[in-house]
């Protein structure tokens, strides 16, 4: 019989991981503000390889580098995908509020603002109305999405760096 919640993790008393649609999922503890931090994802960094290698479990990977992840830990590991987050990553592991989110509701943030490695991707089953059907690598996300994702500035710094590199002239 599957667990109705995880007590809450003591470094993160703010979030509460509980089962959702999608099996488990990070909720709100408290109400959080618009640009309010909610937590920091942590765990041991691995290179691409080491990732791989994990099978299935790659995708608890967080892409924090062109070739390096971080093999996110309790409780930021149940943060799950939405194509209409109400969180985003920013400094490359801290989760903050896009919005105003309320105590009990589930957070969740656009997995592919952390990916540019052409190898992973996920059907989405996140539910919203602008459901994109499939989870892949920033640079497959619409124009205009990218833009809004870059101006709220949660996007992976080495994603910038790369889009960067691209813009300037040779």
């Amino acid at each position: 019989m599957a667990a109705e919640w995880i007590p809450p993790h003591p470094a993160q008393p703010q979030v509460i991981v509980r089962p959702c649609d999608l099996g488990f999922g990070l909720f709100a503890g408290r109400p959080f503000a618009a640009e309010e931090h909610i937590l920091v994802f942590t765990g041991p960094e691995l290179s691409f390889e080491s990732m791989v290698a994990r099978g299935e479990a790659e995708a608890n990977a967080l892409q924090i580098d062109d070739c390096l992840y971080l093999d996110i830990g309790a409780p930021g590991v149940y943060a799950n995908h939405s194509c209409c987050p109400n969180a985003g990553i920013r400094q490359d592991r801290q989760l903050v509020a896009l919005r105003p989110i309320q105590a009990g509701e589930e957070i969740r943030y656009d997995y592919s603002t952390t990916m540019w490695e052409d190898h992973w991707t996920m059907d989405c089953r996140c539910g919203q109305v602008n459901c994109r059907r499939l989870i892949a690598d920033f640079h497959t996300l619409p124009p205009l999405l990218q833009r809004r994702y870059l101006h709220l500035q949660v996007v992976q710094t080495f994603i910038v760096r790369r889009l960067r590199r691209q813009v300037r002239p040779h």
